[in-house]
């Protein structure tokens, strides 16, 4: 079968013959990118602290469930959370209970997502196109896309959210395609399983998005019938995936549901005064940026997608592709990572091209793709030499993480230099570049960002004395939720805060929690009659220094960037 035949195929094993004719770049792909995924995606993940606000947070709310035995309603240092349903924090909860409490342990989660996504780009292309080099150049794509490498090692939902649209979606292809009844059954009841799972992890969403594909692509193939006959399977299987937890919250929190579907999905996508509100044109350039190292790849993808748009699998993949974007678009409330689902088809269709590119031998559309990088990251180490120069960004002692800039950098644009002279044999070099990128730049962040934006760091190093309080403190949730994980203690009162709590504070028996600037003083009076306690405050504004004026002054105090920690001793009778 040749390359360019795009109907459904099904997915055989590779033949000695066929392995033996493919050029050795090639042939070493497949084992490359696993040996990249270990490299770049995992052994990383335990080099830098906690972001916040999403990694100290998804780590504490799962790491609660481990220390409390409570696997049903989701609890942000102790306070109910609702905001998202209970899956995404199984596995990060799992995660650490094999781990441990660690970065690893809570990273793992998304890093097992995304390796898992990248095999399921590997076996839908081999799929279409039963040709090994779209199969693994569609794999490398995916794996290199800048928003998916990003999140690979990055403790929030969306990566796990997206392998389940994903496989939800591939296994919607795999039923069309099918050609026996046990093969559609399977495939159909797959699906349901993903899309139970993704309701579990982020909500409706999952539902909606299969449907919003496989509706106008069963109509425009004249295959409703069949949809209506098997998606009714699938629609079981899903129920049964996700009603033992949704009867089990709902009798343990009735007011789960009302909050989390009008919160997070009618606020979220309709209200004028939704969070995160971005104009409908945000993902445009968005998608752009997303999809480097291989950015100017896209007009040759598109083009060539819409040339062949009648084929079936060509406008399967553009459904998939330009329905959610299209539908996310329409959402007052966005963040980056919404279109992430997206993101394998856009590595499916550009695979296509990008190898019809080779196979005739036209390396200027590749050469372009490497003189872009190639600027942006020459105009990149120009900003930052301009910096260091004026600003001082990295101090004396950073001289290492400087370096690591620069490795990170100097990378990226030979990379980039070696597709642009040679386009045709190092196409696929711009990889190294990404996976660079995020292996490398979190632990090479200058001090004042560590210190603004992974507090866990300084926590750890004063965890002995912290351990020794009964009574926690702070004014900043990222920090609280950052000292919670380490501490393993989800009781952190908070000061003068509340930001996402709003709702579990709102609870009566949660008042206890609140620390108001004009009672301050009397909780630390009571709270130093029971023993030690210590307190975290960030200190970042004329606001944030007047509520350090109201603390009690015998405390032991260290500083480092914004951030102070206060050890006050238990006060004498």
């Amino acid at each position: 079968m040749t390359s360019n035949n795009l109907l459904p195929q099904p997915a055989g094993s590779l033949s000695h013959s066929t392995l033996r004719a493919l050029p050795v770049t090639e042939r070493w792909i497949v084992p490359g990118l696993l040996l990249a995924y270990v490299v770049f995606y995992l052994l990383p993940l335990m080099t830098h602290g906690l972001w916040i606000p999403d990694e100290t947070r998804y780590g504490q709310i799962s790491q609660e469930m481990l220390l409390s035995g409570n696997w049903v309603s989701p609890h942000f240092m102790g306070i109910r959370y609702f905001e998202k349903p209970i899956a995404g924090y199984w596995m990060i909860a799992i995660g650490q209970a094999v781990f441990g409490d660690n970065l690893f342990g809570v990273r793992i989660a998304s890093a097992l997502s995304t390796g898992l996504s990248v095999w399921l780009t590997y076996l839908i292309a081999r799929r279409v196109w039963n040709d090994p080099r779209k199969s693994a150049a569609c794999a490398l794509l995916y794996m290199s896309f800048g928003l998916i490498a990003g999140q690979a090692g990055y403790a929030n939902l969306d990566p796990q959210f997206t392998l389940w649209v994903n496989l939800s979606l591939v296994a919607l292809w795999f039923a069309i395609s099918s050609h026996s009844s046990r093969g559609k059954l399977g495939a159909w009841m797959l699906l349901g399983f993903a899309c139970g799972m993704g309701f579990m992890t982020k909500g409706f969403l999952a539902w909606l998005l299969p449907v919003l594909i496989a509706l106008p692509y069963m109509v425009w193939q004249r295959r409703l019938g069949e949809l209506l006959r098997y998606g009714s399977l699938a629609v079981v299987v899903a129920a049964v995936v996700c009603l033992p937890w949704v009867l089990a919250i709902d009798q343990r929190e009735p007011d789960f549901w009302r909050f989390f579907f009008w919160h997070e999905h009618i606020r979220r996508f309709a209200a004028d005064d939704a969070q995160h509100a971005r104009p409908w044109w945000f993902y445009l350039p968005l998608l752009v940026a997303s999809s480097l190292p291989w950015a100017a790849l896209l007009p040759t993808t598109f083009v060539q997608a819409w040339q062949q748009k009648r084929q079936p699998a060509i406008g399967f993949l553009l459904l998939w592709l330009l329905l959610p974007l299209a539908f996310f678009s329409l959402s007052r409330g966005k963040l980056p990572t919404y279109i992430m689902p997206c993101l394998l088809p856009l590595a499916l269709l550009m695979g296509n091209a990008l190898i019809a590119l080779l196979n005739q031998g036209r390396g200027r559309a590749i050469r372009l793709n490497g003189v872009f990088n190639v600027v942006i990251a020459t105009g990149a180490l120009i900003a930052l030499l301009y910096l260091q120069a004026t600003k001082e960004v990295y101090e004396n002692t950073e001289m290492f993480a400087l370096s690591l800039v620069f490795i990170v950098l100097f990378g990226w644009i030979i990379a980039n230099a070696l597709q642009v002279l040679r386009p045709l044999v190092f196409w696929a070099v711009p990889a190294l570049g990404i996976w660079l990128l995020v292996a490398l730049l979190p632990a090479a962040m200058p001090s004042q960002i560590i210190d603004s934006k992974m507090p866990d760091q300084f926590i750890a190093e004063h965890l002995d004395a912290l351990s020794q309080t009964t009574s926690l403190l702070s004014n900043d949730l990222g920090a609280a939720s950052a000292l919670s994980w380490r501490l393993k203690r989800p009781q952190v009162d908070l000061f003068n805060t509340i930001g996402e709590l709003k709702y579990g504070l709102d609870d009566p028996a949660m008042a206890s929690r609140k620390v108001t600037m004009d009672n301050v003083g009397q909780w630390m009076t009571e709270a130093r009659k029971k023993g030690a306690v210590g307190v975290v405050m960030r200190v970042n504004s004329v606001a944030e220094m007047q509520e350090v004026l109201l603390l009690p002054v015998d405390g032991k105090r260290y500083q480092r960037g914004n951030l102070e920690i206060l050890i006050f001793p238990q006060s004498q009778p």
